[in-house]
Order: structure tokens, then C-alpha cells, then sequence
């Protein structure tokens, strides 16, 4: 059994969970790549939709969407540790978001993809929308699919 099969990703329930999620963001995004505490820890944490990927019980990748406007939402803080990183985890996620938003009726996603992760989303569906620009020192460009 390969390590994707194996991988679970769940709609985060409870304060654990979330707290597992919160860890690997700090990890990733804070510790890796210098993203100020203040930028990245934000207030729209508790409106979101956040997801948690989990193998043999640890938590190793998560992300989050947010409603953004009445038929899109905002895919963000897509994180996988840095070990489990191009086993497909980062996939499992996003479509996991991706389908929880059709559900709920929504048309269209968009993202702010870090240049370096344009290629992921081109893969999974989503065009470039626009030039490239700054977000907490990373460069990054908008992008965005139908659902």
C-alpha cells in the first residue's frame, strides 16, 4: 500500500485538529519560508473551512477555503511538511476543497499561488489570472478555476 492511499483528508472539527493544522502552517510557511507571524495567523481562521491531511495518525498537510463573494471562494494556506512533500498530499488536499465547495454550491475558486507552486495548480485545473505580485515577500500570482 503506497503512502497516498494511505492518507486522510478530513474537514477539521475540532481545537486539536485545528491546533495540528495552525502547527504545520508555523512550520511551513513561518520557520521554512520567513512569513511574519502576524501575516499569516489571521483573523479569517475562524470563518474558514480548513482541512487536515493525516497519515498513520499524523497531521502532514492542511489548507483552508474562504466564501469570497456569493458563488467563489478563496483556497489559502495550502501547507504540506516539508518530508511528505511530491507524494500527491498537496493533490488530495486541494480536491478535497475543491469538491466541499461545489457542494455548497459554489461556481468558481480562485488562489494566490506562490510562482513556485504555479505549476501544482496549472496541473489541477487552475489558470493564471494577471501579473505576478508581492505577498509577504513571496511572489505570487492570482489564479482561479471553475468548479
Amino acid at each position: 500500500m503506497n503512502e497516498s492511499t494511505r492518507i486522510k483528508v478530513i474537514e477539521i472539527e475540532s481545537p486539536g485538529d485545528m491546533q495540528r493544522a495552525l502547527a504545520i502552517r508555523r512550520r511551513v510557511f513561518i520557520e521554512e519560508q520567513n512569513v511574519p507571524e502576524e501575516i499569516e495567523l489571521d483573523a479569517s481562521d475562524e470563518h474558514a473551512f480548513h482541512a487536515l491531511a493525516i497519515l498513520d495518525g499524523v497531521a502532514i498537510g492542511c489548507g483552508r477555503m474562504l466564501e469570497h463573494g456569493a458563488s467563489e471562494v478563496k483556497i489559502g494556506r495550502m501547507a504540506v511538511l516539508l518530508e511528505f512533500r511530491k507524494t500527491g498530499v498537496g493533490a488530495q488536499i486541494l480536491r478535497f476543497l475543491i469538491e466541499r465547495a461545489r457542494e455548497r454550491g459554489f461556481r468558481k475558486a480562485i488562489l494566490h499561488a506562490q510562482l513556485t507552486a504555479e505549476g501544482f495548480y496549472l496541473k489541477e485545473g487552475f489558470n493564471p489570472v494577471g501579473g505576478v505580485f508581492d505577498e509577504a515577500g513571496i511572489a505570487h500570482r492570482t489564479m482561479e478555476r471553475d468548479l
